[in-house]
């Protein structure tokens, strides 16, 4: 929790853990007993080598890598700790079965990139497996935890879910220590397929596609403002609204959530939700 004072607040994370703020601060007054002691020792090696793997190894990748270093310690141990640092991959709540029942059962998430003339542009999607909707959405230059977080945001921000699954790669993005936090806070439950494997985030990789066959292999973009605002005019004026989806009794995500008696948790199309939560309505659309 010290580590991360900068990120979170202490109340908030003890919350999260179920522990008190009185009794946090009480323990770091004690002194360290000599197995706590290596433990923090090894906790820090620990840190180190996931972040060296990119946020991919596991605790047996990690026993190994420590065994190289000359660190030799039990598997069981490493993964005690790397449960509490929070870095181990969620299990895989999925199994490649993207089938849902109503909405808010099961969201997919991924990133891609976009060429520009002046650099990637990174675009970080939430989408509910039920309606193929694109429910949250972030674009940044970079590939910080940040843009999955903006992403998880905005679709916990429209839905206000009371018990979904999230299912993802195990990017480092998504097995970060902000990004479990953040689930935990919200109420999300983390799921991740495999290393390496399309398959197991398949419904995610079908949007890409489309994404791709639609709109990015037809335009080039001079800037990354241009494609952010293809990107949104792509999502918000067209896919989720209007675009036809064979999955879908070929009706758009929009039109088929609202065909099937679901209540609209959404903000109205073209809305945009900035980073504080704030819902902006088009002036036409208020007046109206």
């Amino acid at each position: 929790m010290t580590a991360h004072q900068a990120l979170h607040r202490v109340t908030t994370m003890c919350r999260v853990l179920g522990v008190s703020p009185s009794g946090y601060y009480a323990w770091r007054k004690r002194p360290l007993a000599t197995r706590t002691r290596a433990d923090v020792e090894l906790t820090a090696h620990i840190d180190a080598i996931h972040r060296a793997s990119r946020g991919t190894y596991g605790a047996p990748r990690v026993h190994a890598e420590l065994a190289v270093l000359g660190i030799h310690v039990g598997r069981k141990r490493v993964a005690r700790l790397m449960r509490a640092l929070g870095v181990w991959p969620a299990p895989d709540l999925v199994a490649r079965d993207f089938a849902a029942a109503g909405p808010d059962r099961l969201w997919v998430a991924d990133i891609t990139y976009i060429p520009t003339w002046a650099g990637f542009l990174y675009l970080a999607v939430v989408v509910d497996a039920w309606s193929r909707r694109v429910i949250g959405w972030a674009m940044e230059s970079h590939l910080r935890t940040e843009l999955v977080l903006a992403a998880l945001d905005m679709a916990v921000e429209q839905r206000r879910p009371t018990d979904v699954i999230h299912h993802s790669d195990q990017g480092c993005q998504y097995t970060s220590i902000a990004f479990g936090l953040r689930c935990r806070e919200a109420g999300v439950r983390p799921s991740m397929g495999s290393v390496g494997d399309a398959y197991d985030n398949a419904l995610c990789e079908s949007f890409f596609a489309t994404l791709e066959c639609e709109l990015l292999d037809r335009e080039r973009f001079r800037t990354q403002a241009d494609a952010r605002l293809a990107i949104f005019d792509f999502i918000e004026g067209w896919y989720n609204p209007r675009r036809r989806h064979s999955a879908l009794d070929y009706l758009s995500p929009m039109i088929y959530e609202r065909s099937r008696g679901t209540s609209d948790r959404t903000v109205p199309s073209g809305s945009t939700i900035d980073t504080g939560g704030a819902i902006s309505v088009p002036l036409l659309e208020r007046v109206q």
